[in-house]
C-alpha cells in the first residue's frame, strides 16, 4: 500500500512520521507528490499536483482519497487502529467536508516547509523516491 503525500506540508510530514512509528509490519510505502513516483500515481488516479487537497492511497489497481484513504491506512496498521472504522458511521459528506476544510487550510494551520521531508537511513527504503 502506497501513501502519496505532500512532503512540504508539515501536517502531512507529521502524519508520515506517525505512520512510520506505528506501522510495525512495514506494510506502508510512501511517495511524495513532489517526486516522480508520487506524480505518476496522482496522474493515474486522475489527480494533479497543483491545488491537490487530498491524501491518496494506492493498493494495486485500487485507490482511495480523503477519509476513505485514512481508514484504509489505519486498517493496514492493524490492532486497535482497525477500530477507526467506527467513524465510517459518520456520513461521508460530513467526514469529507471536515477533511476538505483542513486540507485547504493545511499550510495556514500547520505550516509549510520550503524543502521536502527527507527520510532517515532506517526508513529510506520505504520511500519510492
Amino acid at each position: 500500500m502506497i501513501v502519496v503525500f505532500d512532503a512540504q506540508c508539515l501536517l502531512c510530514n507529521g502524519w508520515v512520521r506517525f505512520l512510520l512509528r506505528h506501522d510495525k509490519r512495514g506494510v506502508l510505502q510512501f511517495a511524495s507528490i513532489q517526486g516522480r513516483s508520487g506524480s505518476q500515481l496522482l496522474s493515474a488516479a486522475g489527480l494533479q499536483v497543483e491545488g491537490l487537497q487530498t491524501l491518496l492511497v494506492v493498493d494495486g489497481q485500487r485507490s482511495w482519497q480523503q477519509t476513505a484513504a485514512i481508514f484504509r491506512i489505519l486498517h493496514a496498521l492493524g490492532g486497535g487502529w482497525r477500530a477507526s472504522w467506527l467513524a465510517w458511521l459518520i456520513p461521508a459528506p460530513l467526514r469529507d467536508a471536515l477533511y476538505g476544510f483542513i486540507a485547504r487550510n493545511r499550510y495556514w494551520m500547520f505550516g509549510r516547509s520550503e524543502t521536502c521531508m527527507l527520510p532517515d537511513e532506517r526508513t529510506r527504503s520505504r520511500f519510492l523516491d
